[in-house]
């Protein structure tokens, strides 16, 4: 048909529109990304992961296969834990990589990854490290939190009150001056003993039904409220369920990732969708 490549994923309802771009040769624009993320014009999807031979972008990774990521409003993202996932699952479906351990290269450095025989997907994380402390405000209610950055910034605040009635359809309020390149919030409730309950409004996205750098977040300020920093934990999140755990210097993200759909996109809508 000449089109362009792509498939539709999803890691606990976190979707994604991936890209098959091994030389790196197509123009991903801001505009073309927004366009496939929107719901009505385009695929529908949180962001978009072209994949791309490291080699061609010149990235540093001790792997072959790159994790271009953008945001659905077309930004440029350091990582993303449940595209990693799903970006993981398409290399060995797609034949690129076997089942098994292998390493995916991001803007945030490589993160191992291991695809498990039941489709699962465990990723190693990288460091969750505590940045200080911060507010949110929520439809005009203050909300402190702990800051973590995940690869990426993140706003994690543990709330008494049921995460369930927030109301978090506009961008809450956030420090600027703290996060000058903005932060995905998170909003928790324990459930008990290595048990969380998640809502997130991501940075260049909005409300998902999941964030996988988040979980990790959730995870690590929860533990470090309760004056520790290693522990496993479940994350409830509207998507589904993920385990978490986190150490010194390290933490991973386990959960199932899923290929949905692919096809083609019209030359002729990619070339509109870019002007």
């Amino acid at each position: 048909m000449g089109g362009i490549e792509f498939l539709k994923g999803h890691g606990t309802q976190n979707d994604f529109v991936l890209l098959p771009d091994p030389a790196g040769r197509l123009e991903l624009t801001e505009a073309r990304v927004a366009a496939l993320c929107d719901r009505r014009r385009g695929l529908g999807a949180d962001g978009v992961l072209r994949v791309v031979r490291a080699a061609a972008l010149d990235e540093p990774s001790a792997g072959e296969w790159f994790m271009d990521y953008r945001n659905a409003d077309g930004s440029i993202a350091e990582m993303c834990g449940n595209g990693t996932r799903v970006f993981a699952r398409y290399l060995v479906d797609a034949g690129l990589e076997t089942e098994g351990e292998f390493v995916v290269g991001t803007r945030a450095g490589d993160r191992p990854v291991v695809v498990h025989p039941d489709r699962s997907v465990t990723v190693q994380m990288g460091p969750a490290t505590i940045t200080g402390t911060s507010v949110t405000v929520v439809a005009g209610r203050p909300f402190s939190g702990v800051a973590v950055n995940v690869g990426n910034p993140h706003l994690v605040s543990v709330l008494d009150d049921d995460v369930a009635g927030l109301d978090l359809r506009e961008q809450p309020d956030f420090d600027h001056d703290f996060f000058p390149h903005g932060v995905n919030l998170e909003f928790v409730n324990r459930l008990g003993e290595g048990a969380l309950r998640m809502r997130v409004h991501e940075r260049g996205v909005g409300e998902t039904r999941a964030c996988g750098t988040g979980t990790v977040a959730a995870v690590a300020a929860a533990f470090h409220l309760a004056g520790t920093d290693t522990g496993r934990s479940t994350v409830d999140i509207p998507g589904g369920r993920v385990e978490v755990t986190v150490s010194r210097g390290a933490s991973t993200l386990s959960g199932p990732a899923e290929i949905v759909a692919r096809g083609e996109i019209d030359e002729a809508w990619w070339a509109a969708a870019g002007s």
